[in-house]
């Protein structure tokens, strides 16, 4: 058991020193101006990219369950805070605290969503499950690109057919504008939150998964008859993963949101491309595995931006690599030899230690 512990502890140690050795080496290029504008656009979303397979991860990975509405969570999440934020700019002048506070409601919307969505859609299992979750995010996304919600003396107004119907006076200020969105919102994030939002989303998801909670989650996932029979609470301790990682879904929608001047519900941003490919960081680093997804989600957005100067190959490249990924992942053979270097390597250490 101390054996087991300690493995856990220096696992998430590694991950942690991971992430803040990347952030330092980005903070020494940044400030030697060795890093280009293109790519300094891209260490929020990295951030926000990270935040989401981590968080997907819980679902897939340790409760089991195959979900293909993430972005919806995280749509509900960017689009309540941003809303949040921009209504109470000239009341909370500070951006730090306004953020702060913008990051709880959108975890709090989001979870809510998730409890509400969990309810019923956690009673199905598998394809099921992945088209109801599906089902959602796409309902959400449309149903945000009809909204047009408004401000003025006498409150709030809401309407689903345009901005005159909202009928409010002269001086009043339209928030949602149906497909344009949110405009207007304060640009909060930086890449410093960003590593402090991952660092905190990587915290919450290896405690819970090394907690009591968290071994009767895997015990669901494992055999859901035992766990049962075993006293396990299931639909408690389901929706409490989903929940989780819906809250999470929720803040990366916030990150992402603040570091936008318009925020949009467009199908790239939000829509089934976008949930599909949170998976593939998912699967291709390694379902359970929260390092590996950290890896897959920073490869994975670099990428065809690093290839964009090969134009023509650059999407053949990018498949390449997957591909690759995938075997080096997934293929028996390249798993035994992975699990023989890691033998002779844990070998190797002890023959060192005794001598």
């Amino acid at each position: 058991m101390k054996n087991k512990f300690n493995k856990q502890t220096k696992d998430n140690l590694i991950t942690y020193g991971m992430v803040i050795a990347a952030f330092i080496i980005m903070q020494i290029l940044l400030s030697m101006g060795k890093v280009s504008s293109l790519m300094e656009g891209l260490l929020v979303p990295l951030c926000t990219y990270v935040i989401l397979a981590v968080s997907l991860n819980l679902t897939v990975g340790i409760l089991g369950e195959l979900s293909l509405g993430h972005a919806g969570f995280m749509c509900v999440g960017a689009f309540s805070s941003a809303l949040f934020s921009k209504c109470t700019e000239a009341t909370i002048t500070n951006s730090g605290i306004r953020f702060f506070f913008a990051i709880l409601v959108g975890a709090a919307v989001a979870a809510v969503f998730g409890i509400l969505i969990g309810i019923p859609v956690l009673r199905l299992k598998g394809d099921y499950l992945a088209i109801v979750t599906l089902a959602f995010g796409e309902i959400i996304k449309n149903f945000i690109n009809v909204v047009y919600l408004g401000r003025d003396s006498k409150g709030f107004h809401f309407s689903m057919k345009d901005t005159m119907s909202l009928n409010m006076e002269a001086d009043g200020e339209v928030l949602i504008k149906g497909a344009q969105g949110i405009t207007g919102t304060p640009n909060d994030s930086n890449f410093i939150v960003g590593i402090v939002l991952v660092l905190v989303t990587i915290f919450i998801i290896t405690n819970l998964v090394n907690s009591r909670t968290g071994r009767a989650v895997m015990a669901i996932r494992d055999n859901r008859i035992a766990a049962e029979s075993l006293g396990i609470n299931i639909t408690k301790y389901k929706l409490l993963a989903f929940s989780i990682s819906a809250s999470l879904a929720g803040v990366a929608g916030v990150l992402y949101a603040h570091n936008l001047s318009t925020l949009t519900a467009l199908p790239k941003n939000f829509g089934y491309n976008m949930s599909i490919m949170i998976l593939v960081f998912v699967v291709l680093g390694g379902i359970g595995n929260i390092r590996g997804s950290i890896i897959a989600a920073v490869i994975l957005t670099l990428l065809p931006e690093l290839l964009r100067g090969l134009n023509d190959y650059r999407m053949l490249i990018y498949a390449i690599v997957l591909i690759a990924m995938m075997l080096f992942n997934w293929s028996p053979k390249a798993i035994e030899v992975k699990e023989k270097i890691s033998t002779k390597f844990r070998t190797s250490c002890k023959g060192k230690k005794e001598v």
